[in-house]
């Protein structure tokens, strides 16, 4: 084992603060060079606009977020309608030959589409849904996705997402993906179990209880009503049948006529209306 010098320790150094610059040079260099977001013929923002820039466009943030239109979200965010998912595979299954969970229910027709798509574009969406870019997102916040944690970029309350999220599933995704609460319902089984001994359909009992449904801005109400009253599936596919999490949404508990003046226990903490912007009576920003 041998000592290095003192002049060549110098020159490692030197050589190491020089590259050390160099490097500094180039990073400061590709810094400047402006990256710039696609044009999108009549959305949005014009071409050439950098990507921080676009990144911290008032847009993504409260109070602008709340008119946002979808035409100007998908300026940027094209993509996620015009991606499509794999035809095999990685490991060589094909789509076509095999079922996706989202599939499984009665009420899904066509091939295996992604999730976007799935939620705007695919003839379900268009027939029962009326969902935009802002039902689910409510801004975003690029400092590591955490909200709150800039002082300026949005408020210290704010519940429009999660942290490393881009949404708040709990008021969002949980809304139709959620558990059945089948104990709070009465039913002797899970539906797919007890579905029969009601006609396999939910109107046999909420022809006359929980009446004021769905009545909210992002659903197409008496579309729902209508494909319910034919098939129970298109009840059931937002109301366990898709159930990404394993507990229960909340749902207001709206009067109705005839309703019991008591409030079941279950029921105290219940909201009685929606939230105020999925009301029907809210300003709904146009497509």
């Amino acid at each position: 084992m041998t000592m290095e010098s003192p002049k060549t320790g110098i020159l490692i150094l030197a050589v190491v603060a020089v590259a050390a610059a160099a490097g500094g040079l180039l990073g400061w260099q590709i810094r400047q060079q402006p990256q710039t977001v696609p044009a999108a013929v009549g959305y949005g923002k014009p071409a050439g606009q950098d990507h921080l820039r676009a990144t911290y466009d008032p847009i993504h943030f409260k109070p602008a977020i709340d008119t946002a239109t979808d035409a100007q979200c998908l300026a940027c965010h094209r993509e996620v309608l015009d991606d499509k998912v794999r035809e095999r595979s990685p490991a060589g299954i094909s789509a076509a030959a095999s079922k996706a969970w989202y599939q499984e229910v009665s009420t899904y027709a066509g091939e295996q589409d992604t999730f976007h798509r799935r939620h705007l574009v695919t003839p379900m969406a268009k027939e029962l849904m009326n969902l935009r870019c802002t039902t689910c997102h409510q801004g975003n916040d690029p400092r590591e996705e955490a909200p709150g944690s800039s002082a300026t970029a949005m408020p210290q309350s704010t519940d429009a997402f999660t942290l490393r999220k881009q949404v708040n599933p709990e008021t969002t995704c949980l809304k139709c993906h959620g558990q059945m609460n089948i104990e709070v319902m009465g039913l002797p089984s899970p539906w797919r179990e007890s579905k029969d001994m009601f006609g396999n359909s939910c109107l046999t009992c909420h022809a006359a209880i929980r009446t004021q449904r769905h009545q909210v801005n992002y659903l197409k109400t008496e579309a729902i009503e209508a494909a319910g009253a034919k098939n129970a599936d298109t009840c059931y596919g937002c109301h366990g049948g898709r159930s990404w999490y394993r507990i229960v949404y909340p749902y207001p508990r709206h009067a109705w006529d005839g309703m019991a003046p008591e409030v079941p226990d279950w029921a105290k903490d219940r909201p009685t209306e929606s939230e105020a912007r999925f009301r029907m009576t809210a300003t709904v920003n146009p497509k």
